[in-house]
C-alpha cells in the first residue's frame, strides 16, 4: 500500500512540474522592433498570451501541448513546434506579402498601446514616424494626440514638450532608458535627435517606474535609437523644403562576428533663407546649421549584453532683424545696428549599459547604465551675453528577479550630478548639484488580471536634503475587451530658472528671480479606460483617461504682475493642471490599409500668480489651448506601394500674459486655429519617396512679435507665441535602405 501511495505521489508531482512548465520569449517585426500585443496561444488547447511593451511573453505549458501559434494584425502568422523551454525564443513576424497574387498586404499599426503593461504607454514606431517628415524629435508628434509641441519664442526657434497641460520641464526625457536632454540642454533638445535614427518612441503619462528616477511629474518619454544587432544595412535619408531647410542623413551597421556589432549614425541639416512673411522686419524663423554624429556597439552573448555610445554635435543658429530689407524701416540702421540672435552649441555624451543574467529561469539579472554629457552653449541676445557651460554625470546599477510568475522584484543604486556654469551680462551663476539614491520596486501579478506595482525610492539632494518618491499602479482586466489602470505617485525636480528660460531674452523684460527657490514636487494622480470593441472583424480602440496634478512646491514663471518683467519666485497658493481625454482608433475591414484615430482633450491648468501688490489671484496658465482635437486618416494601397496620410489638428483658444493696462498691445485671449498636413508615399523595393505639406492653409500667427520695429524698446517682447509662426510648407523626401535579412 505504501509503495502505491509514493507511486501516487511522485505522478501528482510530475503532473504538478510539467503543469508548471514555462515557455518563455520575444516577438518583433523584420526590423527587430518589438510588437506590444501579439498574441501567442497553444494550437492544442488554445491557452494563451499576448507580449508586453518589449515584446516578452511567458506562457505556462501543459501537457501535449507542442505547437505554438503567434499572430499579429497585419503580419503572417508563425507557427512552430517547442522542445525546449529553457531557452528564450526570439520570434520574427513578417509583415503579410503577395501570394499567387491573392493574399494583399495590410498596414502596420504605428501607434501602438500596450494591452498588457501595467503603465498607460503609447509606441511610435518607424511606421507612425514615416507618416510625416519627421526630421527630427520635435516634429516626431504631428500624429500624436497627447503630446503638443510649440515654439517658446518667435526668434530662437526654441521649442518645446506641453503634455497633460503642462510645459516639457514636468517630463522626463530618457534615451535607451536614461535621463538626458535636461538643464542647458532642454531648450533646444528635441531638434537634437534626427527622425531617421529613431527605432521608436515610448511615452508614458503620469508618474512612471522610480527605476528612472523622480523627475517625472506629467510623464516620460523615451526615445530608442536605432540597435546594430537589428537595425539594416545601410539606409539614407534626404529631405528638402521650399522654405530652404535642407537635410541629410545615414546609418550603417556591421556585425563584424556573432558577438560583436557596431552603427555609425551621420545627419547634417542647415536651413539658411531668410523669411519674413508679415514683413515685420524679423525673420520668421533662425538660420540653422547642424552636424550630429554617433557611434554605437553591442556585445552580445547568451547571458550577456553590453552596449557603448558616444555622440557629438554642434549647432549654430541665428535669429532676429532680416539683413537686407531691414533699413528703411530702422532709421538706416547699419548691419552691425542690426537686432540679431546668435547662439553656438557644442555637446558630447557618451554612455554603456552593460546587463548579466544571473539565473534564466527565475529572470534574474543586474544591469549597470553610466552616461556623461558636456554642454555648452554661447549665445547674444543683441548687446546681451549669455553663456551656459554644463557637466553632467549619471550611473545606476540595478538587480531584478521573478522569483515566480506572481512576484517579481527590483531594486537599485543610482547617483546625478550636474554642475553648470552659468554667465549673463558678467554676472555667473554657478552651481551644482549631487544626489545620490537608492529604489526598491515590487511587482504582483495575479494571473494577468489584476497587476499591483509599488515602488519608492529616497534621494539626497546636496542642495534639497532627502527625499522620498512613492508610487503606485494599478491594473485591473475585468474582461478581455476591458482594462482599467490607476496610479498615484509623486515627483520632484530642480528648477533652473534662467538655463530653462534663457529664451526670454529675446525681449525687454527684466529677469526677476527670487533667492532660495524651491525643490519643485508635485501629486500625479491618473485614471485610465480602454475598450476593445469587436466590429466588423476589427476592434474598435477606444481609450478615456484623466490625470490631475498638484504641485505641493512649484516656482512660479510669473509674465502676468509686470508685463515688461519676468519673475520667478516659489508657489504661494495653489497650482495645479487637470486633462481629460477620449481617443478612438479603428482599422476599416470594408478597406484593408485604411485607419483613422479622433481626439479630443480638455486642459484645466490653472495657477495662483502676485500681482503688483503682493496679493495671489488663480489665473489660467498662458498659452495653454482650452481644447484640442485631433484627426488622422492614413491609407496603405496592396501591397504597400502608395501611402496617403492626412493629420488634422483643432487647438481652441487660450489665455495670453496680462498686457500693460495703459498701453495693451496684445489681445488678452487668443482664438482657436486649425493647422492641417498631408503626405503622399510612393514605395519601391529598396527605397521611397514622399512628398507633403506642412500647414497646407498657411494659418499664422500675424504679430507674434511685439513692438519689432523698436527691438530696443521698453515693448519689444517676441515670447507672444501661440500659433504657428511659420505659413505653408512643401517638403520632398527620399529613403533608401539595404535591408539585414
Amino acid at each position: 500500500m505504501t509503495k502505491y501511495f509514493y507511486i501516487i505521489i511522485s505522478l501528482l508531482l510530475s503532473a504538478y512540474t510539467i503543469a508548471e512548465d514555462k515557455i518563455k520569449g520575444y516577438v518583433s517585426d523584420e526590423d527587430g522592433n518589438a510588437l506590444i500585443g501579439a498574441n501567442i496561444h497553444w494550437h492544442e488547447s488554445h491557452r494563451g498570451t499576448a507580449s508586453d511593451l518589449n515584446g516578452y511573453f511567458e506562457l505556462d505549458r501543459r501537457t501535449g501541448e507542442t505547437t505554438l501559434m503567434v499572430s499579429y494584425t497585419g503580419y503572417q502568422t508563425v507557427t512552430l513546434t517547442v522542445a525546449n523551454t529553457t531557452d528564450t525564443l526570439r520570434i520574427r513576424l513578417k509583415g503579410e506579402v503577395e501570394l499567387d497574387e491573392v493574399v494583399v498586404s495590410e498596414q502596420k499599426i504605428g501607434l501602438l498601446s500596450s494591452r498588457t503593461d501595467i503603465f498607460q504607454t503609447q509606441k511610435l514606431t518607424n511606421a507612425e514616424l514615416g507618416r510625416a517628415a519627421c526630421c527630427n524629435l520635435a516634429e516626431s508628434f504631428e500624429t500624436n494626440p497627447s503630446v503638443d509641441v510649440s515654439y517658446n519664442d518667435a526668434s530662437t526657434g526654441a521649442r518645446q514638450i506641453k503634455l497633460l497641460g503642462l510645459s516639457g520641464t514636468y517630463v522626463q526625457m530618457l534615451t535607451e532608458n536614461y535621463p538626458n536632454f535636461r538643464g542647458a540642454a532642454s531648450l533646444y533638445g528635441l531638434d537634437y535627435v534626427p527622425g531617421p535614427w529613431m527605432e521608436s518612441i515610448q511615452i508614458s503619462k503620469g508618474t512612471s517606474s522610480v527605476k528612472n528616477g523622480y523627475e517625472a511629474i506629467a510623464g516620460q518619454i523615451n526615445v530608442e535609437y536605432k540597435k546594430p544587432y537589428t537595425a539594416d544595412i545601410f539606409s539614407a535619408n534626404l529631405f528638402g523644403s521650399d522654405a530652404g531647410r535642407y537635410e541629410a542623413n545615414a546609418d550603417a551597421t556591421w556585425h563584424l562576428n556573432e558577438n560583436l556589432y557596431t552603427g555609425l549614425f551621420i545627419h547634417y541639416s542647415q536651413e539658411k533663407k531668410q523669411h519674413d512673411v508679415n514683413s515685420d522686419g524679423f525673420l520668421d524663423q533662425p538660420l540653422k546649421e547642424q552636424v550630429n554624429v554617433m557611434n554605437r556597439w553591442q556585445h552580445r552573448t547568451d547571458r550577456y549584453i553590453a552596449q557603448y555610445g558616444a555622440r557629438v554635435l554642434h549647432e549654430d543658429r541665428t535669429g532676429g532683424q532680416v539683413t537686407e530689407q531691414h533699413q528703411a524701416s530702422a532709421s538706416m540702421m547699419t548691419s552691425d545696428e542690426l537686432y540679431r540672435i546668435n547662439t553656438a552649441t557644442n555637446r558630447v555624451e557618451g554612455f554603456t549599459k552593460q546587463a548579466y543574467i544571473i539565473n534564466p529561469d527565475r529572470v534574474e539579472s543586474v544591469g549597470f547604465i553610466a552616461s556623461g554629457s558636456y554642454h555648452e552653449q554661447k549665445s547674444l541676445y543683441d548687446r546681451t551675453d549669455y553663456n551656459v557651460y554644463q557637466k553632467n554625470l549619471y550611473a545606476s546599477l540595478m538587480y531584478e528577479a521573478q522569483f515566480t510568475p506572481m512576484h517579481n522584484l527590483s531594486a537599485g543604486l543610482s547617483v546625478n550630478y550636474d554642475g553648470f556654469d552659468e554667465n549673463l551680462r558678467s554676472q555667473s551663476f554657478n552651481r551644482k548639484e549631487v544626489v545620490p539614491g537608492a529604489y526598491v520596486q515590487y511587482t504582483f501579478n495575479l494571473k494577468d488580471k489584476l497587476i499591483l506595482l509599488g515602488g519608492v525610492r529616497a534621494d539626497h539632494s546636496s542642495i534639497y536634503n532627502t527625499f522620498v518618491t512613492p508610487r503606485l499602479h494599478i491594473k485591473y482586466n475585468p474582461a478581455s475587451w476591458f482594462n482599467m489602470r490607476a496610479s498615484v505617485g509623486m515627483g520632484y525636480r530642480t528648477a533652473n530658472a534662467l538655463t530653462e528660460n534663457n529664451f526670454l531674452l529675446a525681449s525687454s523684460r527684466r529677469f526677476n528671480i527670487a533667492d532660495n527657490l524651491d525643490q519643485e514636487a508635485a501629486v500625479n494622480t491618473g485614471l485610465n479606460l480602454a475598450f476593445y470593441i469587436p466590429l466588423g472583424g476589427k476592434d474598435l480602440v477606444i481609450n478615456a483617461e484623466w490625470y490631475y496634478t498638484d504641485f505641493l512646491r512649484q516656482v512660479v514663471i510669473d509674465m502676468d504682475s509686470d508685463p515688461h518683467a519676468v519673475s520667478f519666485y516659489n508657489l504661494d497658493g495653489r497650482s495645479y493642471s487637470s486633462s481629460m481625454q477620449v481617443e478612438a482608433t479603428y482599422q476599416f475591414p470594408f478597406l484593408r490599409g485604411f485607419t483613422m484615430t479622433a481626439a479630443y482633450r480638455i486642459t484645466d491648468a490653472k495657477t495662483d500668480y502676485r500681482n503688483a501688490y503682493g496679493q495671489t489671484r488663480r489665473l489660467r496658465k498662458p498659452l495653454i489651448s482650452d481644447y484640442k482635437g485631433l484627426l488622422t486618416a492614413s491609407y496603405v494601397s496592396p501591397l504597400k506601394k502608395w501611402q496617403f496620410d492626412l493629420t488634422g489638428q483643432f487647438n481652441g483658444g487660450g489665455r495670453m500674459p496680462t498686457p500693460d493696462a495703459a498701453n495693451p498691445l496684445w489681445e488678452p485671449e487668443y482664438k482657436p486655429f486649425q493647422i492641417w498636413n498631408a503626405q503622399i508615399t510612393k514605395y519601391f523595393r529598396t527605397w521611397s519617396v514622399y512628398l507633403g505639406s506642412e500647414n497646407m492653409f498657411d494659418v499664422r500667427q500675424k504679430n507674434p512679435i511685439i513692438d519689432a520695429a523698436n527691438p530696443r524698446s521698453d515693448n519689444f517682447d517676441s515670447s507672444m507665441v501661440w500659433g504657428p509662426v511659420h505659413g505653408r510648407k512643401i517638403y520632398l523626401g527620399f529613403r533608401y535602405n539595404i535591408q539585414r535579412l
